[in-house]
């Protein structure tokens, strides 16, 4: 009886994920194997391998031939070249990180909530925002200067000016009254299609 070190699949449609066994090469893929050595699941990142080292070294000792897929999987793990004496025992195996436990996750957050500043949190309206900005700013207290002619002189030069501006707010209705007539005059313009 010639015996094979291959994959029994397992596994719904898409996620599938296998059992390294020791069975004879004539069964069926998915049929009784004599015994199981590891498992191998594709779907997580890195790829998870796990294989009894001894146990297949046992087997390739006694002659038990790993088929292809088995043979790349032993070569990750290193299985293969211990069996055959070759160098690079140690493999290339990428290990899966340690998950970090929820409750120890969740108790992290909380802790990092509660050192976060409160106000910081929410947007105050504008007139809140306003009065706020009030009550902090100290309001300026202007000193009296004494004035002088030349200062006086200043002070009503820009008076005069602000004068002369209603006169012309007055003459602009009558210029505004005047312009649709002059418009109702044009000829009106005709489209050529």
């Amino acid at each position: 009886m010639s015996v094979k070190i291959k994959l029994m699949r397992l596994g719904k449609i898409r996620t599938p994920h296998f059992r390294i066994v020791i069975a004879d090469s004539r069964s069926a893929r998915n049929s009784k194997a004599i015994e199981e050595v590891g498992r191998y699941s594709p779907a997580s990142e890195p790829s998870l391998i796990e294989v009894n080292s001894e146990r297949i070294q046992y087997w390739i000792g006694v002659g038990a031939q790993p088929t292809e897929a088995v043979t790349a999987l032993l070569k990750i793990t290193g299985d293969y070249q211990k069996a055959h004496g070759l160098p690079g025992t140690e493999g290339t195996l990428k290990t899966i990180p340690a998950r970090v436990d929820k409750r120890v996750a969740y108790e992290a957050a909380v802790k990092e909530a509660m050192n976060e500043p409160a106000d910081g949190a929410t947007t105050l309206k504008k007139k809140a925002a306003e009065k706020l900005a009030a009550k902090s700013a100290p309001a300026v207290v202007e000193e009296s200067v004494p004035v002088t002619q030349s200062a006086e002189a200043e002070v009503l030069a820009p008076v005069a000016s602000e004068e002369v501006v209603p006169a012309v707010a007055e003459v602009a209705p009558e210029v505004v009254a005047d312009a649709p007539e002059v418009v109702a005059d044009a000829p009106a313009e005709t489209t050529a299609e």
